[in-house]
């Protein structure tokens, strides 16, 4: 008589990565209530150091996953992420809540009628909501520190950033309180904060993933994307999220174009090379050490420049400041003190920007992605550093970079910007590397690939990972 088979301990399965809870779950060896209580569990026990969540949803988690429960004791066929916990960053809508997006105003709007579009479709494929995450107030940040919900800190090291502005994204994911989670890119939100606390992340071609229920910052360059810590897992979500957004005029209609299935076919092929010129310019060694050691595992040796890249930086501000600048006027007008200082005072030079700037801006991004798609016809993938350092500590104001001081706050994304302004796909891959101070803490390397080929740009973190260059095991706090 065989032997019976043990039911996985779901508190496990609870840090595990999305691909093996929706595994679990689809076989039968564990309920999704089991793992939506143990998921619940380990945010009360792990958040109140880290700051993660603003929000619990916790009955609606509980309702969605004894419904997939029942559909598997029925037979019912389950979704791709059945039974997966995820949270999103709290300028999602939520149904039922008030959408924050990090700030103290936001706070006494009605409460959303609708989910997000993305929110949906994650649920449709099986995922469970358990929460909204905190921000960086209206997404101008790229630290994680708020002043009215509290900084949110880096899992790795409490005494450090998280980043932003998607900084709960960010440590919810890293310190395995989600395997999944979905933050906002306008200038690297996504990116910094999986650099700063060690996850992957994907921000999609511009326009890939509809942004329906989002609260914006700059439509003409805001992006959303999930994070997690395997890449089958940005994967999975990424596929479940593709489909068209009626409630987003700003996307861009594409076929549904899966890439689950084709992150384990490696790199062959794949021209890959090393961004120079102001990507080797102003960081902390970890950060070309961290590029050098992932072209040297992909036998990447080419190194091109992308020009204009500092001014692609420069106009990038420009359109952030005026268009963000412009969508809080009124709030500006009417309540000034209730906005975090710093964020006020940005957004209240964006209303001094003439027009003819913004204009002139709008015309070089058009320039500029011109000249990159150039690049594009000669090299597949490029690859670049994430943030210019490691994790600031909370509440650092300066860093110095090639011997210069420089302010933190706007500067943790000066690779990112570049990228984003033009909407092309990258993953951010993290990477340790034994150079610098605090070796032990993760930094990223961003992974670029041209319009619309995010399966790219997932092969070479794919294979990154598999040959253990990236990776993102849970912090342990």
């Amino acid at each position: 008589m065989n032997a019976p088979v043990p039911v996985p301990d779901a508190t496990r399965l609870a840090s595990a990565t999305a691909a093996e809870i929706a595994a679990a779950v689809a076989s039968g060896t564990v309920s999704a209530r089991a793992i939506i209580e143990a998921t619940l569990a380990r945010v009360a026990a792990l958040d109140p150091a880290i700051n993660a969540f603003t929000d619990l949803t916790a009955e609606r988690a509980r309702a969605h996953a004894d419904r997939i429960d029942a559909a598997r004791a029925a037979g019912e066929p389950l979704g791709p992420l059945a039974g997966v916990p995820f949270a999103v960053k709290n300028l999602f809508d939520i149904a039922g809540l008030p959408t924050r997006a990090g700030s103290k105003i936001n706070r006494e709007r009605a409460p959303s009628a609708q989910d997000a579009f993305l929110v949906e479709r994650l649920e449709a494929a099986g995922a469970i909501l358990v929460g909204g995450l905190n921000m960086g107030e209206y997404a101008y940040d790229f630290t994680g520190e708020n002043v009215h919900d509290g900084s949110s800190r880096n899992p790795h090291d409490l005494t450090r950033m998280s980043g932003g502005s998607s900084g709960g994204t960010g440590a919810a994911v890293a310190a395995a309180m989600v395997p999944l989670a979905l933050g906002s890119d306008t200038n690297g939100s996504i990116r910094v904060p999986s650099s700063l606390c060690g996850t992957f992340g994907l921000k999609p071609t511009y326009g890939r993933l509809g942004r329906g229920g989002s609260f914006p910052f700059v439509t003409a360059l805001d992006h959303l994307g999930p994070l997690a810590r395997s890449v089958a897992d940005l994967a999975l979500s990424y596929d479940a999220m593709q489909g068209e957004d009626a409630r987003d005029p700003g996307q861009t209609p594409r076929p549904h174009e899966p890439v689950a299935g084709l992150i384990g076919e490696g790199i062959g092929g794949l021209r890959i090379a090393i961004a120079g010129g102001w990507f080797r310019a102003k960081a902390h060694p970890e950060a070309f050490a961290a590029v050098d050691a992932v072209a040297a595992a992909l036998g990447a040796r080419d190194m091109v420049d992308i020009p204009d890249a500092a001014r692609a930086r420069a106009s990038a501000y420009i359109i952030t400041a005026a268009e963000g600048a412009s969508l809080h006027a009124r709030r500006l007008a009417v309540r000034p003190e209730d906005f975090d200082p710093a964020v006020r005072d940005r957004l209240l030079a964006g209303l001094a920007i003439p027009a003819s700037w913004v204009d002139a801006a709008q015309r070089f991004r058009r320039h500029f992605r011109s000249e990159m798609l150039k690049l594009f016809q000669t090299h597949d993938v490029l690859l670049a550093p994430a943030t210019p350092s490691r994790a600031p500590k909370l509440g650092q104001k300066t860093f110095v970079l090639d011997g210069e001081e420089m302010l933190v706050r706007p500067n943790l994304g000066l690779f990112t910007q570049p990228i984003s302004f033009i909407g092309l796909p990258v993953v951010a891959v993290p990477v340790r590397v034994n150079v610098g101070d605090a070796p032990d803490l993760p930094i990223g390397v961003q992974v670029i690939a041209p319009p619309w080929r995010e399966d790219m740009a997932l092969r070479v973190a794919a294979e990154l990972e598999r040959l253990g260059v990236a990776a993102a095991p849970a912090a342990t706090l």
